[in-house]
């Protein structure tokens, strides 16, 4: 049958992508196809108005612990190698300095302490007093009449690091290297998956227009559309999902690198970071803000876009529990109704412009422009069995021929571990082979001594 498959992803993102092509290149899966319900590829949260086009290792990402930090560093790197080893330098991967800073004096402290901590797993992080930030990142200090910020700050980062990357141009790299390497793969554009259903030993994916496309294996890498689609056929029923919207503000060419601030332990979201934009040239971008709605999608309308299947997932007790003690904490809770006022015409602007200023003090409100269109929902998955929230990613592995992924941020820095996860997996269930120790070659030496 020609809509017949070993393995179809659901989902044309950069997670989608990287499975696609880790099964191309390293195992002997002959059809492989991935359905996007777009009309193109990384449409959505890989594209690059959704992120901040950052490969997060865990240097600069003050909410990374040390053992975390750990684990995302090699999962960074499979990214960086891959990019490196196809000459993709300055057309997807671009080197950039970075650096977390710290300002006043407990934060000072605590940048102090993280740098010799951290300087095990990055041997090559520098620390910069406030006379070097000055030198490689004069508009953290000076303020709009030429003097010094009045604040000690210090910083910790790299001069040169290979740091940031249009994920969407990567997603479609993996795909272009996957059909050049087995023409019979597919990729099937405007194919949103209505229902998957069991089919003579595989499964049957349907779509909204009753065309049909079976598989052995069915990996959803479907970002928030994956757990609705996993309760859809019974699994993860002890979930929820919060989803989380994050927009940007941009403000021009100011910063020569990104600019990382210190994260409250307390908020389970990023902390405001400047990023020199890579496909807006001359633009720097500001944000993320997180504002939670009721959408599985960003949509320009406020009430567009409104999901009807989060509402199945999340009126329950347990969620609403969850949600209780969250908004019971005094700073999640006046966190929460800041980033509401930040999508406000004008006052929102205003609002924002103090968090902006921690990282470039002389910002004035006219530099200041909502980036209109940037930013996606990223879903933050509930436990209902734990009532609790649960950061980073999820996967629900069925055995059964069908696994489900949610991958919040980092999930674009870890597509590749993530795929080789994945594909270790399908070609376990299906028989095949994968040829793990040169995806570590080509890919990931460092952990070749581990075979």
């Amino acid at each position: 049958m020609q809509n017949e498959f070993d393995v179809v992803i659901i989902g044309g993102g950069v997670s989608g992508c990287a499975a696609f092509y880790a099964l191309s290149e390293y195992s002997d899966i002959k059809r492989i196809a991935i359905v996007e319900k777009c009309d193109k590829l990384a449409k959505v949260s890989s594209s690059p108005k959704a992120n901040s086009q950052t490969i997060h290792d865990g240097s600069i990402e003050t909410n990374y612990t040390a053992e975390k930090a750990k684990k995302v560093k090699l999962s960074a790197y499979k990214v960086r190698h891959y990019a490196l080893r196809k000459n993709l330098q300055n057309k997807i991967i671009f080197e950039n300095q970075k650096m977390a800073i710290g300002v006043g004096d407990s934060e000072c402290e605590f940048m102090r302490k993280r740098h010799e901590s951290f300087l095990e797993i990055f041997p090559q992080l520098e620390f910069f007093d406030k006379a070097r930030i000055k030198e490689l990142e004069p508009k953290v200090i000076l303020r709009s009449d030429g003097s010094d910020r009045p604040e000690n700050v210090v910083a910790s980062g790299f001069q040169k690091d290979w740091c940031a990357m249009n994920f969407g141009l990567l997603s479609e790299h993996f795909v272009q290297e996957a059909k050049t390497l087995n023409p019979s793969n597919e990729v099937f554009l405007n194919f949103r998956v209505k229902k998957i259903e069991p089919r003579a030993g595989g499964y049957a994916l349907i779509s909204e227009n009753s065309d049909e496309i079976y598989a052995k294996f069915v990996l959803v890498n479907a970002g928030s559309y994956s757990l609705p689609l996993a309760q859809s056929m019974g699994y993860g029923m002890d979930l929820g999902c919060l989803p989380v919207a994050g927009s940007f503000y941009f403000v021009p060419d100011l910063l020569k690198g990104k600019v990382y601030t210190v994260q409250n332990p307390k908020l389970p979201f990023a902390a405001v970071h400047g990023d020199p934009d890579v496909v807006i040239k001359g633009k720097t971008r500001m944000g993320p803000t997180a504002l939670t709605m009721p959408k599985l999608e960003r949509n320009k309308h406020w009430f567009g876009g409104i999901s009807m299947e989060l509402f199945k997932m999340d009126l329950n007790k347990e969620v609403f529990k969850i949600a209780f003690d969250l908004f019971s904490d005094k700073e999640i809770r006046d966190y929460v109704f800041k980033n509401m006022i930040f999508e406000l015409p004008y006052f929102g602007k205003k609002k924002f412009l103090k968090d902006a200023q921690k990282i470039i003090p002389s910002l004035q409100l006219h530099e200041l422009e909502y980036a209109e269109g940037f930013g996606e929902v990223r879903p933050q998955v509930l436990d209902r069995s734990k009532k609790k929230l649960e950061l980073g990613e999820k996967k629900i592995a069925t055995n059964k021929g069908i696994t489900f992924n949610m991958t919040p941020s980092p999930g674009a820095t870890s597509c590749l571990q993530n795929a080789l996860v994945d594909a270790q997996e399908i070609t376990a269930y299906l028989g095949g082979k994968f040829d793990l120790e040169r995806f570590f070659q080509d890919l990931s030496p460092e952990e070749l001594k581990t075979l």
